[in-house]
């Protein structure tokens, strides 16, 4: 089973990237029937970020936090999207088969110029450049968020007029949708996202995580009365780095009382340090070597541009280039 998933170089990693996405395809990676690729998408990247060396250090960040949160090298073949020939080309084959009205529907283009982002062409184009990005890859499975659903759905049709059009080139992927991504819930009680600013990044130093945990809203409820779990942002958090036995203590905590928010924020941020600490270390590390970095990401797109090549030679022969 050919898996394939894509991530922008869009800034700081946080625990709702980390838990929504991105564990989710590294333990995906690690079963023996998974062939996975995880490329970095600076392409995509450029449709928001113009400053050169804003691109390339965040590709290398992109790069330092899988690899420091357990991206094998050996099994996953991890890449730049920019490295690999074929993307932009294929992108253009499929733009000629994509009606307006298609793109002129993406929920995703609508949703960013709503949100005030110019309106530019690359914007609207992208969707055609995420189907060429899975489609040169006979991928079996694209996990992909609520958000990028209907983007998967483009990919399909493109594929499915282009098969009809021409010839059975392409393997139609299908998704893997998550529904965690929606219920990791920011500092707040919303979805955890940068655009709220209610994120806990992974990575921050302990300070930093501090101020952030100590600032999770909760109700009024004082030390000794009983609080409701259920919905509680320190509780739902805490599902993600406590085992059975520790949830368990905690929801007796609220139930009881006892235990006032600030001992249980306390607790959530000790769990959160504790369980990110070896993947820091390992990042730290890691920052000290950006050759190695370079090493893989350039041996990932090696492997992928053979498979690549081949697929582009396919389309090229049955669209008569």
């Amino acid at each position: 089973m050919r898996v394939l998933t894509g991530i922008q170089p869009s800034g700081t990693i946080h625990i709702g990237n980390y838990f929504g996405a991105m564990k989710p395809i590294l333990d995906l990676s690690k079963q023996e029937e998974s062939e996975t690729f995880i490329f970095i998408a600076d392409l995509h990247a450029m449709t928001t970020v113009n400053d050169p060396e804003i691109l390339r250090q965040a590709t290398l960040n992109i790069a330092l936090d899988y690899l420091s949160l357990g991206l094998d090298p050996d099994r996953v073949t991890f890449y730049r999207q920019s490295d690999v020939v074929g993307h932009s080309d294929l992108a253009w084959i499929l733009s000629n088969l994509a009606p307006m009205g298609l793109l002129e529907r993406a929920h995703s283009y609508k949703d960013k110029v709503a949100k005030g982002i110019d309106a530019n062409v690359g914007l609207f184009y992208y969707p055609i450049l995420m189907a060429a990005d899975i489609l040169l890859y006979d991928v079996d499975l694209v996990p992909v968020g609520k958000d990028q659903k209907q983007h998967l759905e483009i990919t399909r049709d493109l594929a499915q007029k282009f098969n009809s059009n021409f010839s059975e080139v392409f393997k139609l992927p299908d998704g893997l949708i998550s529904e965690t991504t929606a219920i990791i819930p920011g500092l707040d009680g919303q979805k955890m996202s940068k655009s709220y600013g209610n994120t806990i990044e992974v990575f921050a130093d302990p300070k930093a995580m501090k101020k952030k945990i100590m600032s999770i809203q909760t109700d009024s409820a004082g030390v000794d009365e009983p609080k409701e779990h259920q919905g509680n942002v320190i509780y739902e958090l805490s599902k993600f780095f406590m085992n059975e036995e520790e949830l368990a203590q905690l929801r007796a905590d609220f139930i009881n009382g006892g235990v006032g928010y600030g001992d249980m924020k306390k607790r959530l941020l000790e769990n959160v340090i504790n369980y990110f600490a070896p993947h820091k270390a390992k990042r730290d590390e890691l920052a000290k070597k950006p050759e190695q970095i370079e090493q893989i990401l350039t041996k990932g797109a090696q492997k992928a541009q053979k498979i690549a090549s081949h697929k582009l030679a396919d389309v090229r022969k049955v669209v008569g280039l």
